[in-house]
């Protein structure tokens, strides 16, 4: 077992059901054109965005998501 502390992701998983929301978020999906995907997504973000309310967690998250784009395995 080891004693070395480890430095918190910025970025940690909270999720309680990460597969039943994934399963959830594709559900949720079906059946949409392309168009009405992208303006579900957006309005989910929205909607998360004011769930998480902090300005700088909010932050973090966007800067997180893209250096995920950027980054070779992205």
């Amino acid at each position: 077992m080891s004693t070395r502390t480890m430095t918190p992701s910025p970025i940690a998983s909270r999720f309680e059901d990460a597969d039943g929301f994934y399963e959830q978020l594709l559900d949720a999906h079906a059946g949409l054109s392309r168009a009405q995907s992208e303006a579900l997504n957006a309005r989910l973000v929205l909607l998360l965005a004011n769930e998480v309310g902090d300005a700088r967690r909010l932050a973090t998250c966007v800067l997180a998501a893209r250096e995920a784009l950027d980054s070779p395995a992205g």
